[in-house]
């Protein structure tokens, strides 16, 4: 008998889940005619998730009007990274100021640079510094320019 107990817990935990998968989850929600390209959604959520607008431009977009920093990135190690990853989105990006708000924060560079020595995910071929030693309380931007980032200023 005391064996029978835990049987019929887990046998009632798995009826309860089973019951909660039905009530919860949508009849169109699994794999459908493209099989795992996109994985698992809801196919009535479809238009909803075209409906959402793009927050994110490209580096074309940018260098239409910032060609001269285009150029400069295109030949630095930084050549690789979308301008809105440190400038931010430039959905909406206003003619007046004609500027979006830089990130220049000693923490946006360290994302990338702080030395973080993970051989699988490429970080140990990023450049990376210690922060507590490595010109500690001032902004990169001082003495790096992002655009051209193997020059010193």
């Amino acid at each position: 008998m005391h064996v029978l107990r835990p049987l019929y817990v887990i046998l009632i935990v798995a009826a309860i889940v089973l019951i909660a998968r039905t009530l919860l989850v949508p009849d169109d929600f699994g794999i459908h005619e493209r099989g795992y390209t996109y994985g698992w959604y809801r196919q009535a959520n479809v238009e909803e998730w075209k409906a959402v607008k793009a927050k994110y431009r490209g580096k074309e977009f940018c260098a239409a009007c910032h060609a001269k920093q285009g150029q400069e990135v295109v030949s630095s190690p930084h050549q690789i990274i979308e301008c809105e990853n440190c400038h931010g989105p430039a959905v909406g990006h206003p003619p007046d100021p004609p500027k979006l708000t830089i990130d220049k924060t000693r923490e946006l560079c360290l994302r990338c640079h702080a030395y973080l020595p993970y051989p699988t995910s490429q970080r140990s071929e990023i450049k990376g510094i210690d922060p507590d030693r490595h010109n500690t309380g001032l902004a990169c931007v001082l003495c790096h320019n992002p655009h051209e980032a193997s020059k010193p200023r």
